[in-house]
């Protein structure tokens, strides 16, 4: 099987490695993260002026076309320097979001606007007592003669701070756990009876707590079909898992790569600590670790853009349950061996550590996916 990468996606993966290399240091990335927003607007706009926030859209949406496999080449990059600009939240849960089940008045409301970048979104699914299960929704959605009244609650809405619109998951029919009845809507940020609680999380990015309180919404706010929302959902989270996973994979290469450098020049009794066998198979043990996540990633892209179904889904999971192990082995790894300094806010190890801390939980951890895989 040839894994090569097409001239586009040489093009694509040079284009943002050079960016990542060159304009996102990590004296630069301290000061975006400390800022009041969190993020950098003026990233973002370049983002859009390059032509990335287009990557996941198809040709007739205004996007570059490209698939599962584009966006992986973009994140892998995004984790060499943990870019913090809402990609994840934006591009691939809200705007993928739109782009499956959206209008064609949807479609050219909101997606044109996220890929010229004047629009940031934020899927809202998750509430306080749902855990990694999205077909666990209390959030109501009551019709009304105008449209519908939402109430409820959402979890950890990543972008949720910055946000200009929310699509959020609520119950239409059914009770709390039946995959039916939940349907999706397309909220402003701005609607009557909507409050936003933020906070930082353990990796430096924003994320918020989001109620509503009878928020209305129009009839033509409803994003797919009523009451078939959750096969939408899943689709876009599996989307986001393999993302999340390449993002990791960029992480992780970054960590073997500065651990395998700090080995070679710190000494004790002598001699480079690097020249101890024991540390050496650590270091080839996250080596490894590393590799077999990027096997799976690949494997999870290509089952992905050969058509989403229960292949796909099996094989997405299996990629979490080896991200999720590797980013845990690899960030501690890697702390350890750098000693104390390993965990300091000045140098870079700590902070990738963080974040792999995140993703590793980020839509559900390996005992969920085990226990899908079983399932599927």
């Amino acid at each position: 099987m040839d894994f090569a990468l097409s001239d586009e996606q040489k093009l694509l993966d040079d284009t943002v490695s050079r960016f990542v290399t060159n304009d996102y240091d990590f004296k630069s990335r301290t000061k975006i993260v400390a800022s009041e927003l969190g993020f950098s607007r003026e990233n973002w706009k370049l983002f859009a002026e390059l032509g990335w926030l287009a990557v996941p859209f198809s040709e007739a949406d205004g996007g570059f076309g490209g698939g599962t496999a584009e966006c992986a080449i973009v994140f892998e990059n995004i984790g060499k320097g943990l870019v913090v600009e809402p990609y994840l939240a934006t591009v691939v849960l809200a705007g993928r979001t739109v782009a499956i089940a959206g209008s064609d008045d949807q479609k050219a409301r909101y997606l044109s606007k996220i890929i010229d970048g004047s629009l940031l979104g934020a899927l809202a699914y998750a509430e306080p007592h749902s855990r990694f299960n999205a077909a666990s929704v209390m959030t109501s959605a009551k019709a009304t003669p105008q449209g519908f009244t939402l109430n409820g609650e959402k979890a950890f809405v990543l972008n949720g701070a910055a946000a200009d619109f929310f699509i959020v998951s609520a119950r239409t029919a059914g009770s709390r756990f039946d995959s039916e009845g939940i349907s999706l809507f397309l909220v402003d940020a701005d609607a009557p009876g909507l409050r936003r609680k933020n906070y930082r999380t353990v990796d430096g990015t924003f994320v918020a707590e989001v109620s509503f309180d009878d928020t209305p919404v129009e009839a033509n706010a409803l994003l797919g079909t009523l009451d078939h929302g959750l096969p939408v959902l899943e689709q876009v989270i599996d989307e986001a898992i393999v993302a999340v996973s390449a993002e990791a994979v960029g992480c992780m290469s970054v960590l073997c790569a500065d651990t395998v450098e700090y080995c070679k020049g710190r000494t004790q009794f002598g001699q480079p600590i690097g020249k101890f066998q024991v540390l050496q198979h650590r270091m080839v043990d996250m080596f490894m670790a590393h590799e077999q996540t990027r096997s799976l990633l690949y494997m999870a892209t290509i089952r992905m853009d050969e058509g989403y179904g229960v292949e796909a889904q099996r094989t997405v999971s299996a990629l979490k349950v080896q991200a999720s192990k590797a980013a845990t082995y690899v960030g501690q790894q890697a702390v350890q061996l750098h000693g104390g300094m390993g965990m300091t806010e000045e140098l870079n190890i700590g902070h990738y550590f963080k974040r792999l801390t995140t993703i590793e939980k980020l839509f559900g951890n390996a005992e969920h996916h085990l226990d899908r895989m079983a399932t599927l």
